[in-house]
């Protein structure tokens, strides 16, 4: 479904909104609730403000009751930071006596403490009026990046400083864009669509043997880079499925912006367009795990749905003589959340083949990061672009 554009006008919001209820001097109050994740309302609320102390927020947080801020907006950023800090240092009093036993054991280790963590942070709540004006002292102007992320508003709502620091982060990211080299023009990533920070697998697509350049699927386009690298390529004419909204609408929106309407086609479906070509391209989720949050589907792919429906597929929507490119890291394999003899199978149960195959090293800050607790599993990544036929 086409994400329409943000009207000027407020629009009614569904009865079915989750609702934050709180008293404030003696008085109900509720406001909608907005959480990207799908975090319920918290059911406990205290007022918080520029008097509230990092080490009594801390505690309040952790015994789940959210603090509905008052105070100066900076200050707030200020006392999320100072959360952020003693989160940081709780592990180091409550380590286990033992290391993990495995890099699977370690990941979802770490997967465990991200998720405690975020829940903690999460716990500072910002309002917002009916218009997405912050009523702080202090406060920046996020009704554009607002109304960017969930269109127009409506009624005064309730959000956490943590989701809203995101957001707006997202907002400068759509405006400045993102470099890419293979493309020399930058594209803009929309909020919950994932930004191509990893070249890697660009820089894949942009170096392989085309089989063709009459017809390309891209599968799960996103922002729509690999169809613009294949267009730029040459490929005539690359049609980029999706079937996120915010994925179509941001796809559109760079195809649009590098002046590829006419070769490159965005259509919503699951995984496949109708039909056969030359060339279909895929780069699922790399890590078959839970996401906590729908951005996080770009990385976690629960039971490797999007690579079983990829591979399942493939077979049936390629030309005679055509190829399957499959982008792909190990990085699962590193930590034993899959073997390559799985993925192998995979391959195989689906009639494929694989012609050969293309590996790149990530250039990634956290592949060199020692301190990192996956660091033994992320320096020895590689991603490939496996080149994969019919049998």
């Amino acid at each position: 479904m086409q994400q329409n554009p943000p009207s000027s006008e407020p629009q009614a919001i569904s009865t079915s909104a989750p609702v934050l209820t709180w008293s404030e001097a003696g008085q109900p109050h509720t406001a909608r609730w907005r959480s990207e994740s799908g975090v319920p309302a918290p059911r406990r609320v205290a007022i918080a403000d520029d008097r509230t102390g990092a080490d009594a927020a801390f505690k309040l947080a952790c015994e789940g009751s959210a603090l509905l801020w008052r105070g100066d907006f900076q200050n707030a950023r200020q006392l999320l930071a100072a959360l952020a800090r003693r989160i940081d240092r709780k592990p180091r009093r409550a380590r286990p006596a033992r290391q993990p036993a495995s890099p699977a054991e370690a990941f979802h280790l770490q997967r465990q403490a991200q998720a405690q963590g975020a829940r903690i942070l999460g716990m500072l709540l910002v309002p917002l009026d009916a218009s997405y004006a912050i009523p702080l002292r202090r406060a920046p102007d996020v009704r554009q990046a607002c109304t960017e992320a969930w269109g127009a508003a409506g009624e005064a709502s309730v959000v956490s400083m943590r989701e809203l620091l995101g957001l707006i982060g997202a907002h400068e990211w759509r405006k400045k864009g993102v470099e890419i080299p293979a493309l020399g023009e930058r594209i803009h990533p929309y909020y919950g669509v994932f930004s191509p920070v990893r070249g890697e697998y660009v820089d894949l697509v942009a170096q392989a043997p085309l089989p063709a350049t009459t017809l390309a699927f891209d599968i799960g386009t996103g922002t729509g880079v690999l169809a613009a690298v294949l267009a730029q390529r040459g490929v005539q004419r690359v049609v980029a499925t999706d079937q996120d909204a915010r994925a179509l609408a941001c796809a559109r929106d760079n195809i649009g912006r590098l002046g590829l309407a006419q070769q490159v086609e965005i259509v919503q479906a699951d995984l496949f367009p109708p039909g056969r070509a030359p060339l279909v391209v895929c780069n699922p989720p790399w890590v078959p795990a839970r996401p906590s949050s729908p951005i996080e589907y770009a990385v976690y792919d629960p039971d490797s749905r999007m690579l079983r429906g990829f591979l399942a597929g493939l077979a049936n929507h390629l030309e005679p003589g055509g190829e399957g490119w499959l982008i792909l890291s190990d990085f699962a394999e590193h930590l034993g959340l899959r073997t390559r003899e799985e993925l192998l199978v995979l391959i195989d149960a689906s009639g494929l083949k694989v012609l050969g195959r293309l590996d790149m090293r990530p250039r990634h800050p956290k592949a060199a990061d020692a301190g990192d607790p996956l660091h033994a599993a992320r320096s020895a990544e590689v991603t490939s672009l496996w080149r994969l036929a019919a049998r």
